[in-house]
């Protein structure tokens, strides 16, 4: 169906959003559950602008983890983008110390951890990009192990390994 989305198929499209619309809200509101209270993106918006962009993307889409995987990635750069037009004026100065851990991120009133964490991975990305993109699907897009190795079409333990190398790395980058 995303095949025929992207062919300029309308009515796939129609079809489409209800099926995946109650899991891209779960992502979007994970992701604003970690944003500052009164945030003003709401859950349907992110979605939405989430969804527009998928929509409109020229990705050879390999199955359902893929296609999530892709929606949270896409609703993290957002929000990225939202953090750095509004906190354009506010760089620099008084880098915290943030742990990434498989619990909630909570990001503080200028979004500075968001990204500090988004510059993290953007290094990340280039030194091992399957390291970022385990961090991605496990970690932004809730996947299990299983469901991110079928992903990367890698064993489970390259998984688990990566899992546990990518936090390091970027505890490590965060705190210094």
């Amino acid at each position: 169906m995303l095949l025929t989305v992207r062919a300029g198929d309308q009515s796939a499209l129609n079809k489409l959003l209800p099926l995946v619309y109650d899991e891209l809200r779960k992502i979007a509101s994970s992701y604003l559950s970690q944003e500052r209270s009164g945030h003003t993106i709401q859950t349907s918006d992110l979605v939405h602008e989430a969804y527009l962009r998928l929509a409109d993307a020229d990705i050879s889409w390999q199955n359902r983890a893929h296609f999530f995987g892709i929606a949270a990635r896409s609703m993290r750069q957002i929000l990225v983008d939202y953090a750095r037009r509004r906190n354009a004026g506010k760089r620099g100065g008084g880098m915290t110390r943030v742990s990434l851990s498989e619990s909630v991120l909570v990001l503080d009133e200028d979004f500075s951890r968001l990204l500090m964490l988004d510059d993290a991975l953007r290094r990340l990305e280039q030194v091992d990009a399957r390291l970022c993109k385990v961090v991605e699907l496990r970690y932004f897009s809730g996947l299990t192990v299983g469901e991110t190795a079928e992903v990367l079409s890698v064993s489970t333990r390259t998984v688990e390994n990566d899992w546990n190398l990518a936090k390091a790395w970027l505890f490590r980058t965060m705190s210094s």
